[in-house]
């Protein structure tokens, strides 16, 4: 299953109502660290899948869910079970680290 592209429109349904835990990457075109996550994102989510659904949230496409989560900062990635915030990190992380700290929380 590739990444899932979440907006306004969809935000409800596919995250605060999904079935299964979702990793949630706030992003920017112009992030470059964004940019460098992205394949990693791509591959978790093709190993995960049943398990979590990765999804990305453009910031500039969809300020009010941006602001509604406080994002001061991109990449920013929420683990969200059940409608409600796990847990959240700022920066860039590797592969291995989003797999960690997924294991942590889900």
């Amino acid at each position: 299953m590739a990444t899932l592209t979440v907006n306004d429109d969809n935000f409800d349904t596919e995250v605060l109502g999904a079935s299964q835990p979702v990793l949630l990457d706030f992003w920017a075109e112009w992030c470059g660290p964004c940019k460098q996550m992205s394949p990693a994102l791509e591959e978790l989510s093709e190993e995960m899948a049943g398990k979590v659904v990765v999804a990305k949230l453009n910031i500039e496409d969809s300020s009010d869910i941006a602001l509604k989560y406080h994002i001061r900062g991109v990449p920013t990635l929420m683990i969200v079970k059940d409608g409600e915030v796990l847990a959240s990190r700022s920066g860039a992380m590797t592969k291995s680290k989003l797999f960690e700290w997924l294991a942590e929380h889900i």
